[in-house]
């Protein structure tokens, strides 16, 4: 009995290693345009104690994936010089920056690094709700546990808390992303972003989940992406496999935005409640 105690622990010490390396990245990729959305969207004055908690995140997954960290960085040196300004443009101008022109323009949006950031927001953020598709590494790590009770008390809640950490990312991006437009009145202009924005996320869950590509390959080889990735799109598949996605994230999105929202009210409620009381 604590022969087979002792293997079983070391077995799933051992998958939980492997796993935490790609869990932590994904993480740290999907609080990217959270960090984002607040220098956007919400006034910085303000929201001193949300800067500190969304930059604790990313330095608390900086900090054990430095390999990461360096091969984007050398990905980032070798690619640099095939990078064509020229093909960056185009694929901006037809792709991202129609949505950032959509929104009206505020104090913030005057600011050249102001658009820069929106673009880099808007590259990042489908890394966020592709957490939703590392479930399927649940399913070898199922196979190599074989313990019920492993499996329920250990694996199934890390990867619920992943990829709910990962979709609320999301979701509060999002929200902040539509209360600035509520401040600039386009509060009409919300759903509209928001669907056109689950549209984006799917192609881009699509393109990292099946044929490999990461954000920063919009810097690093924009003419492969464009090229490989409408390609795909064209076929009958991937247009289904987006579709179920794009209907999976207006879903979970539409739930969990009420949910956020409502927490966010009873919160604010019990403080105001409390400033009265003292």
């Amino acid at each position: 009995m604590k022969t087979e105690l002792i293997e079983l622990t070391a077995r799933v010490t051992q998958v939980l290693q492997i796993n935490s390396t790609w869990m932590v990245w994904n993480l740290f990729l999907a609080f990217i345009p959270l960090v984002l959305s607040i220098w956007l969207f919400r006034n910085k004055r303000d929201h001193i104690g949300t800067w500190a908690l969304g930059f604790l995140a990313l330095f608390a997954c900086v900090s054990p994936n430095r390999d990461y960290i360096k091969r984007f960085s050398i990905a980032i040196i070798n690619h640099i010089t095939n990078f064509s300004t020229l093909k960056l443009a185009l694929l901006l101008a037809f792709g991202l920056l129609p949505l950032g022109i959509w929104i009206y323009k505020s104090k913030y949006g005057s600011s050249t690094f102001w658009w820069l950031g929106f673009v880099v927001f808007y590259a990042f953020l489908p890394n966020a709700p592709y957490l939703l598709t590392d479930v399927i590494h649940l399913i070898d790590d199922i196979r190599t546990i074989q313990s019920v009770w492993m499996i329920t008390l250990v694996l199934i809640p890390l990867y619920i808390f992943v990829i709910f950490a990962g979709f609320e990312a999301y979701v509060v991006s999002l929200i902040n992303l539509g209360s600035h437009l509520h401040r600039v009145g386009k509060s009409q202009w919300i759903l509209g972003i928001e669907i056109t924005t689950h549209a984006l996320s799917a192609v881009g869950i699509y393109w990292g989940r099946f044929l490999r590509f990461n954000s920063w390959d919009l810097v690093t080889q924009p003419d492969y992406l464009l090229t490989r990735g409408v390609e795909e799109l064209l076929g009958k598949q991937p247009l289904v496999i987006i579709a179920i996605t794009f209907a999976i994230l207006t879903g979970l999105y539409w739930l969990m935005k009420r949910v956020t929202l409502g927490f966010v009210r009873q919160s604010n409620r019990r403080m105001n409640i409390h400033s009265v009381n003292n």
